[in-house]
């Protein structure tokens, strides 16, 4: 498998990080939704589905 092919949708990248820090502090529940709202509209604004991190 060569890297370079290697395609990471950044949506559910920042959703599992998201989650994650979720489940490891809750408490900073309000400001991981905030912050996850912003970045996936930042994406969506930047063209949507046709981000991807290389």
């Amino acid at each position: 498998m060569n890297i370079n092919n290697l395609h990471i949708s950044l949506a559910p990248l920042v959703s599992l990080i998201a989650g994650i820090l979720i489940l490891v502090a809750p408490r900073l529940l309000n400001y991981i939704v905030a912050i996850y709202l912003i970045v996936i509209g930042v994406i969506g604004l930047m063209g949507g589905s046709n981000f991807h991190m290389r």
